[in-house]
């Protein structure tokens, strides 16, 4: 899961160009991640993307005193420690707040602002794409998104918690992570178009949930997980005839969990079905059921438990 940006290809990037404008053409923007590299001078702790979806980056970075450029893709980011001062000015406004719990700071694409930070900074970012924004506003029957609001130390619980869940959840299991950072983008990127455009947007309440036949056929495609079989939400939604919001939804519905709650659910019962029945290494089962390693492996079971799986495994017998 882990993606470190190297430091060769930014090295040209770490002079500052002079500011341009907000509304600056698309083919001008960076990648957050480069334009986050280049002015937090640092690598991320932990880095996961989709290409076609968003990246969810962790950082600590010191003081900050640049101009950020205008960028591809909107950042959404939390503080999950500490209390600093941030500073936002773009020409002469200017924005004050505090990064702490609980609040969010927005920079919506293609903005540019100078960010005067005094210190350390702990941060969670989620890099989102505008298409995701308005594919979710289309698939919820929503107006087209406005454009998204200038935030800076901004209080909102809600969307805290779920980017703060990013750097909790993401557990070394490739279609556990896949479908999580899947289900917490449209998430966020829900709530974003409900609190923090022009034009806030109103969603319907769920309307039932999945038919039998397509619920079968969503169980059958996750316990296939382990093969090379598609279990993104793009292929659960088709498979069902529903898009990704009103899938999720109809799942969670039928089944009290999302995709991604069951799925660690059954891998959870799997895991103890090893242990219980089988001599394997802890190793091998971890391999077995798509964990990065063994140690990957461990955090995930011992969160789920509170055992280790050599504890459990002794306790079972």
């Amino acid at each position: 899961m882990n993606k470190p940006i190297q430091p060769d290809p930014l090295e040209a990037l770490l002079i500052a160009p002079s500011a341009r404008r907000s509304d600056s053409p698309a083919a001008e923007r960076r990648p957050a991640d480069v334009e986050m590299a280049r002015v937090l001078k640092t690598a991320p702790l932990q880095m996961a993307s989709d290409p076609s979806n968003a990246g969810i980056a962790h950082w600590k970075h010191g003081a900050l005193h640049d101009v950020v450029q205008p960028m591809i893709d909107h950042v959404i980011m939390t503080y999950p420690t500490g209390v600093q001062r941030l500073e936002r000015r773009t020409g002469k406004s200017v924005a004050i707040g505090t990064a702490r719990s609980g609040v969010v700071t927005i920079i919506p694409a293609g903005s540019s602002a100078r960010w005067d930070i005094p210190g350390l900074v702990d941060v969670i970012q989620l890099y989102l794409p505008d298409t995701t924004l308005e594919r979710v506003a289309r698939e919820a029957d929503a107006p087209a998104p406005a454009d998204l609001l200038e935030r800076t130390g901004y209080p909102d619980p809600v969307t805290s918690a779920l980017l703060m869940s990013a750097a909790d959840v993401l557990e070394g299991n490739a279609a556990l992570d896949a479908l999580f950072r899947q289900r917490l983008t449209d998430l966020v990127a829900t709530r974003l178009l409900a609190e923090h455009t022009g034009v806030p947007a109103a969603f319907e309440p769920i309307m039932g949930g999945l038919s039998p036949h397509a619920l079968r056929r969503a169980i059958e495609r996750l316990r296939s997980a382990d093969s090379d079989t598609d279990v993104s939400l793009a292929a659960l939604a088709s498979d069902a005839g529903l898009s990704r919001f009103h899938f999720c939804r109809a799942f969670k519905e039928s089944t009290g969990l999302s995709p991604h709650a069951w799925l660690r659910q059954q891998r959870l019962e799997q895991a103890m079905n090893m242990l219980r029945n089988t001599d394997a290494p802890i190793v091998s089962l971890a391999a077995e059921l798509g964990y990065a390693s063994q140690t990957a492996f461990t955090a995930a079971f011992r969160k789920l438990t509170g055992e280790t799986p050599s504890d459990w495994r002794r306790r079972a017998r």
